[in-house]
């Protein structure tokens, strides 16, 4: 399974990016797609994820109420819409997808990893 992040770049403090997550040739079916971030020199944090059979989402406490996770079935994408930027949010973001379908936010949950997408936040 190849997962493709893209959207991410540089942004200002309290500024916004919308990154997306496509898996050609592969359908979530009743998969979980979560979104997790990794800092220089941090370990990778879980930031959301979303279950594709019935859209049930979760959050870090680090993003609630800033960051929305949301799947287009049309296309089989899912999106991570990202307000209220930080600088504490600058890191790669990477898509995956566990297969067993638990909502959770720890990465050895998931089987499949993009390659990730840099989201720079600048004061």
């Amino acid at each position: 399974v190849r997962l493709v992040e893209s959207g991410g770049g540089p942004a200002q403090a309290g500024g916004s990016l919308r990154l997306s997550c496509t898996a050609p040739g592969f359908t979530f079916d009743d998969y979980v797609i979560g979104w997790f971030r990794q800092a220089p020199g941090k370990e990778r944090e879980g930031v959301s994820c979303i279950s594709n059979s019935d859209g049930i989402t979760k959050y870090s406490d680090s993003v609630k109420g800033r960051f929305t996770i949301s799947i287009d079935h049309a296309t089989n994408t899912v999106y991570l819409q990202m307000n209220s930027l930080r600088t504490e949010d600058t890191a790669v973001y990477f898509c995956a997808v566990d297969s067993l379908g638990a909502l959770s936010l720890w990465s050895h949950e998931y089987d499949y990893w993009g390659q990730g997408t840099q989201v720079t936040v600048s004061s």
